[in-house]
């Protein structure tokens, strides 16, 4: 039988400003890291519980218990997709798994998927959250030599908004995200004028389960799914006007399930971004994987802590700088 010792726990990361977006007000990362050793190896594995998704800090760790003689008996990553839902609690202690198979096989993750290790540094998203147009316009400005820009907005007056940011910072590619905020009128209203600020990508406009307008709906720009999609068994219900999904390991449940996701999505036709919630670079570490094969990648959520996790990834200008090859999915 494998012997392993499990632990996880709640860590409250602050940030160094607020985060705003439609549906509320950030001051504080609340994620669940979990660790596992095996033979006195250690792995990480780091989750974000969602509350727009019914999670919670102490539901995670409820479910991370009730699964905890199980994994510390040797259960499987293909085990844990049986036995826990997707979310914040299963992300957290699959990417552990992955991180601890490496560190004992002495194979690094990246090298298994057949990744280039270490990655290049890719361009990420930079995100200017949510506020009066003047302050969103000052914040972009600071981001102006950033390939990629993200900006929060919501249905008070989006066209100010968004003028707003591409007037702060006239080059970076763009990408738009309501959070859920619009309806089908937005949409089709701000399709000219997001086309004249040479939006690359609208984020899920609409609430997720009330977005069924956008089936048959054809767009001036693509449409990304994020609410509206977690794991590979949502796309057969996504309606045809989104033409890319945003893959989150905190959605997916993981990043096993993410891969599935990846290839299920490009296997119809289907764009990818990867995504991250506000979060430590643990969490960030194994959603390159991801990233590799994304168009969009939107991963600076640790850029939004007053202090991230020692030897973490890093923000050169809008280009994200791997962490550490020690950092999670073995070393070398």
């Amino acid at each position: 039988m494998v012997a392993r010792v499990l632990t996880a726990r709640h860590e409250a990361l602050p940030l160094a400003r607020p985060f705003r977006i439609s549906r509320g007000v950030k001051t504080v990362a609340d994620v669940i890291v979990v660790e596992i050793v095996q033979e006195g190896i250690v792995g990480r594995g780091e989750g974000v519980p969602y509350a727009r998704y019914g999670e919670d800090v102490a539901g995670s760790l409820a479910a991370l218990q009730a699964v905890g003689d199980a994994i510390r008996a040797g259960a499987s990553r293909e085990d844990l997709l049986r036995a826990m839902s997707a979310g914040a609690a299963r992300n957290a202690v699959d990417c552990a798994l992955w991180d601890l198979e490496a560190r004992l096989s002495g194979r690094r993750v990246f090298d298994r998927l057949g990744l280039p290790d270490p990655l290049a540094p890719v361009p990420t998203a930079l995100t200017v959250g949510l506020d009066e147009p003047d302050r969103m316009r000052a914040a972009a400005h600071e981001l102006r030599d950033a390939p990629l820009i993200k900006v929060k907005v919501d249905a008070s007056d989006p066209a100010a908004q968004l003028r707003a940011v591409r007037d702060g910072a006239p080059h970076p590619r763009l990408i738009v995200d309501p959070n859920e905020s619009w309806s089908l009128d937005e949409v089709r209203d701000l399709q000219d004028l997001m086309v004249d600020l040479r939006v690359d990508l609208l984020e899920q406009p609409l609430p997720a389960g009330q977005d069924e307008g956008l089936r048959g709906f054809v767009s001036g720009i693509p449409i990304a799914a994020d609410e509206s999609l977690h794991t590979a068994q949502d796309l057969g219900d996504l309606p045809d006007g989104y033409s890319v999904v945003n893959v989150k390991l905190d959605k997916t449940g993981g990043l096993t399930a993410a891969l599935e996701l990846r290839d299920a999505a490009q296997a119809r036709g289907l764009g990818l971004m990867t995504g991250c919630m506000i979060s430590s670079s643990l969490s960030i570490a194994p959603a390159l994987a991801i990233a590799a094969d994304s168009a969009f990648v939107d991963l600076d959520g640790p850029f939004w802590l007053a202090e991230d996790r020692p030897g973490g990834i890093a923000n050169d200008h809008g280009m994200l700088v791997p962490p550490r090859t020690d950092f999670w999915g073995g070393s070398v």
